[in-house]
């Protein structure tokens, strides 16, 4: 079902809210979160959108549910024209959720249907258990996205994925080419190989592959024990402290969006996102390795993508992560149909450093597809 929606329906809805079963069952009850909490923020977050909105769960073959919006615009002169062009579909990075694109919805749903869903495991979606195996992990999120397009009914999407979103994008390009009629990576996590620090005997020389000073051994324990758990497992952990610990060390977000908000909205959305049950986020350590490499190097099967698939890969040129991997995907398969951009002043969270320069990228390669 492809919905075109004629009048706003509001986020909050009487949908039944569940979380996924835990041997911590007790841990709600300290930690200041709840799912109808993150519902609350979510809908603040979403009553900025102008344009029309439909939110709603899309409920997938498998019983989980995803929760989804989608945005077209009400005032459009020609909707029969807006509905025949190719769909944008966002999908969201690491410990995120469809509100962190609340700078970019609108803007780009003024031509065509836009949607944006939060990833099985994150957000408000259901959050099964993942396999720890990284393969199946990844098998998971991707056979849900294919539901998710089955269900919703889109048949060809200009695709969109943001960090750990990029990664999945991709992933799902390669299995499902045909589907992807442009493929947009920003700032994609998971694609170089982990540079390796040991030393290696080469012909009886010793030779180190990557210098860089090795790190004292009170930090490698440390770095030893975090890798036992998830990654934001800190967070549920501080149980009340959980909320003034993402103020404190992610003040960016509030940064971010303080012309939307004058309180700590983007914040404590940030916080409820990631202090529920911890699902998405153990298939994400199920495929990281040292959480900032991928055990399953997307640079070693970024060739299985068609070559004559547009691809676009954008980098924040003050963000963490190495743009370098973009031009090694050049390399890979050509400048033809791959290209690499940066926009200035702007760290990993592109869309949101600088909105108006990355809603114009996109529109522009939007418009290219029609």
């Amino acid at each position: 079902m492809d919905p075109t929606p004629t009048a706003t329906v509001p986020p909050l809805q009487s949908d039944c809210e569940t979380e996924s079963s835990s041997v911590w069952s007790w841990w709600p009850s300290w930690r200041p979160t709840s799912m109808s909490l993150l519902k609350a923020t979510d809908s603040k977050i979403l009553s900025c959108i102008q344009n029309e909105l439909w939110a709603r769960f899309v409920t997938l073959p498998t019983k989980d549910r995803i929760w989804t919006l989608t945005l077209t615009n009400k005032v459009a002169k020609k909707p029969a024209e807006q509905a025949s062009k190719t769909p944008l579909v966002m999908v969201h990075g690491f410990g995120g959720g469809v509100g962190l694109w609340i700078r970019n919805l609108d803007s780009l749903s003024r031509s065509r249907t836009v949607y944006a869903f939060d990833l099985l495991g994150f957000g408000r979606s259901s959050r099964p258990p993942f396999p720890s195996n990284a393969d199946k992990a990844e098998h998971q999120f991707v056979n849900s996205i294919e539901h998710w397009r089955q269900s919703v009914g889109v048949e060809n999407m200009v695709l969109l994925g943001h960090s750990l979103g990029g990664y999945l994008a991709t992933s799902y390009a390669i299995q499902y080419p045909s589907r992807v009629s442009h493929l947009i990576l920003v700032d994609p996590w998971g694609f170089p190989e982990k540079p390796q620090i040991q030393n290696q005997e080469v012909q009886g020389e010793s030779t180190e592959l990557v210098k860089r000073p090795s790190a004292p051994r009170w930090v490698k324990a440390i770095i030893s024990v975090v890798s036992l758990f998830n990654p934001l497992a800190v967070i549920r952990a501080a149980g009340p402290w959980g909320p003034g610990l993402v103020n404190r060390f992610r003040p960016d977000f509030k940064r971010k969006f303080e012309d939307l908000f004058d309180d700590d909205t983007m914040t404590q959305y940030i916080y409820h996102c990631n202090a529920q049950t911890p699902s998405g986020e153990v298939g994400f350590r199920a495929m990281a390795e040292s959480l900032g490499w991928a055990k399953r190097p997307m640079l070693q099967r970024v060739h299985l993508l068609p070559s004559s698939m547009p691809l676009t890969m954008l980098y924040g040129a003050q963000s963490w992560v190495d743009s370098s991997s973009g031009d090694k995907v050049v390399q890979i398969r050509g400048p033809a149909h791959t290209k690499v951009l940066l926009i200035n002043d702007a760290s990993h969270h592109v869309y949101a450093d600088q909105p108006e320069k990355f809603n114009q990228v996109v529109e522009s390669i939007c418009n290219s597809v029609n």
